[in-house]
């Protein structure tokens, strides 16, 4: 079947779309291109049906690339490669993501700092906020020492592994527990943003604390991020709050990038015996049942345990599989 048969074979399979897709471009490299009308359709449902178109086409073999731009008059199709038309909600930064997950323990910002490292590998310029202020680990996964320095009255965010990054473990006292209120976590992490020189940047990745809280609301109502990262490990515990996660940023108006699977499977360095101690697939068929695109799968890696205790992110094996993850993300944000 050729290619544009097959996609458009895909694009028939997905609900309501029969009087709403015009303009299909499918290039010889896989980019495929459509206007997406979505009159009469409020901001979620919108939302959610182009989700559901881009996550059915990314699943077509041979396409390497989805771009639906949404009308609501009928029009013809831009380039497949055409970017995300949405003004900054910061000065100087292009695209706000947002990296979340409904629970602590799945490997967050782990996840953040290496997305973060990856796209900066890419060429984009990238800031990195550790937003999680209750347990900041930006400073050791980046392996930044010291505290957060100060000129002309703003603070400076520190340079490492080809990003900058700012975090309130380097305004604190490493054993010392921060005991703030929502309110007060909240205004920290706009301080980071608002009272920081972060330069121009094309990308800044913010790692969210786990939760549905008040830092997720302020991050959502003020900063109006581009969207949003969820990750999540492959077991029902995990995945049930990660759907909340996902059901928090539809609430809020922000959309859903994608959900990346961590800890998905594991290879024994010894013995060479594959494993899945946490289970395999089921981020991705969550994915599949919300409507928004799978990202990517990261696996159990005690390489990758080491080098981010050593503050070494995107060493070994493990970069190109965050690279390929770094490549679908700023496909979706229009970097």
């Amino acid at each position: 079947m050729a290619l544009k048969d097959a996609v458009a074979a895909a694009l028939a399979g997905v609900a309501d779309t029969d009087e709403r897709v015009s303009g299909l471009v499918v290039r010889d490299d896989g980019n495929v291109g459509l206007v997406l009308d979505i009159a009469g359709l409020d901001n979620r449902t919108a939302e959610r049906l182009q989700a559901a178109v881009e996550a059915g086409l990314r699943r077509v073999p041979g396409v390497t690339a989805v771009r639906a731009i949404l009308t609501a008059e009928r029009g013809t199709a831009p380039p497949a490669d055409a970017p995300v038309a949405r003004p900054p909600t910061v000065p100087g930064i292009r695209r706000l993501i947002a990296v979340a997950s409904g629970k602590g323990g799945v490997g967050k910002s782990t996840v953040a700092v290496n997305l973060a490292v990856a796209l900066a590998r890419a060429g984009h310029k990238v800031g990195l906020l550790d937003a999680d202020i209750y347990g900041p680990s930006v400073p050791t996964l980046l392996g930044i020492e010291g505290r957060a320095q100060m000129a002309g009255g703003k603070l400076q965010p520190a340079a490492a592994h080809g990003i900058v990054a700012l975090s309130m473990g380097m305004m604190t006292d490493p054993g010392k527990a921060i005991v703030w209120r929502g309110p007060m976590a909240s205004s920290a992490m706009m301080q980071m943003i608002e009272h920081a020189d972060w330069g121009a940047l094309d990308v800044m990745v913010i790692d969210l604390p786990p939760g549905t809280g008040d830092i997720q609301l302020t991050l959502a109502q003020k900063l109006k991020p581009d969207g949003a990262v969820i990750v999540s490990t492959p077991q029902d515990l995990a995945l049930v709050d990660a759907r909340r996660a996902v059901a928090m940023f539809n609430e809020v108006g922000v959309p859903v990038f994608g959900v990346v699977e961590n800890m998905s499977g594991y290879l024994c360095p010894h013995c060479g015996e594959a494993s899945d101690p946490f289970g395999h697939g089921g981020a991705e068929a969550e994915a599949a049942a919300i409507g928004v695109p799978f990202l990517g799968r990261v696996p159990l890696d005690a390489a990758l345990r080491a080098a981010s205790d050593e503050g070494r992110p995107g060493q070994g094996a493990q970069a190109e599989v965050f690279a390929r993850i770094a490549l679908r993300v700023a496909e979706v944000a229009g970097l």
